[in-house]
């Protein structure tokens, strides 16, 4: 499998059906594996914080979940050439269960009944879909383990994290053995768009590459985690330049 550096973060270069394809294998698997979608507030997160970075690199799969990550790639001739949002992979993920029935899959994280109404929606687009349990993300450290066995005796074996980035990442690092799947993905805010809680950018602001925009023009609270966009484009093209002058200079 390609895969591709920006500041210090890998991005596999996978398709949606390859993505998945992964993610069964890891969900039927001996070995539990992190499925990150990356995006480029996370890459920027990574930046300062070593720890979080490491925790991304030794992800099973890394997915091109934004459109700055697929620009840097081609800004370098890199390898990827699609974006593989979590919203895309945890509706892939519930079509496969519908058809194959491989895919059992417990949904955790945003606030309320989010999660459950999420479970519901993709139950409706897919009714033979198994998801086999869902409960919001609003619990403490010290109930790791009460959520653990639940995710357990569910018989989950992707268990769909929707906490957000950085903690997704490293509760998923913390708890998918002891969970029982075989696969754990961070989705950030897709639990939120399945429960119809936010509306998703029409498919013209998914094409070209803004939904940011769309996003920020909806909510302009949003305008203070933007500013990682400007920072990652600076430090990625600056990057890149790097990169070219080696590549050019000749060798000793």
């Amino acid at each position: 499998m390609e895969s591709f550096e920006v500041l210090g973060c890998r991005v596999d270069a996978v398709g949606r059906d390859e993505a998945v394809s992964r993610i069964a294998a890891l969900a039927n698997g001996d070995r539990p594996g992190l499925v990150v979608t990356l995006g480029v507030e996370m890459v920027m997160t990574a930046q300062r914080d070593a720890e979080f970075r490491h925790a991304v690199n030794d992800a099973a799969l890394i997915t091109c979940d934004t459109i700055g990550l697929l620009l840097a790639s081609r800004l370098r001739g890199g390898p990827l050439r699609e974006r593989v949002t979590g919203v895309e992979l945890v509706d892939a993920l519930a079509a496969r269960s519908a058809s194959l029935g491989d895919i059992r899959v417990y949904l955790l994280g945003s606030a309320g009944d989010t999660a459950q109404r999420a479970g519901e929606a993709l139950r409706r687009k897919y009714p033979d879909a198994i998801i086999a349990g869902a409960r919001d993300g609003y619990f403490r450290a010290g109930e790791d383990d009460a959520v653990v066995a639940a995710i357990r005796a569910s018989g989950a074996n992707v268990l769909v994290a929707g906490l957000g980035s950085p903690r997704q990442e490293r509760w998923l690092t913390r708890n998918l053995a002891a969970s029982g799947a075989g696969a754990g993905i961070g989705v950030g805010g897709s639990l939120d768009i399945y429960a119809g809680n936010v509306i998703r950018a029409p498919a013209f602001f998914q094409r070209t590459g803004l939904e940011w925009a769309y996003r920020l023009a909806k909510e302009p609270r949003r305008w203070r985690r933007q500013l990682a966009l400007p920072r990652f484009a600076l430090a990625a093209l600056a990057e890149a330049l790097t990169s070219a002058r080696h590549r050019n200079t000749p060798q000793a």
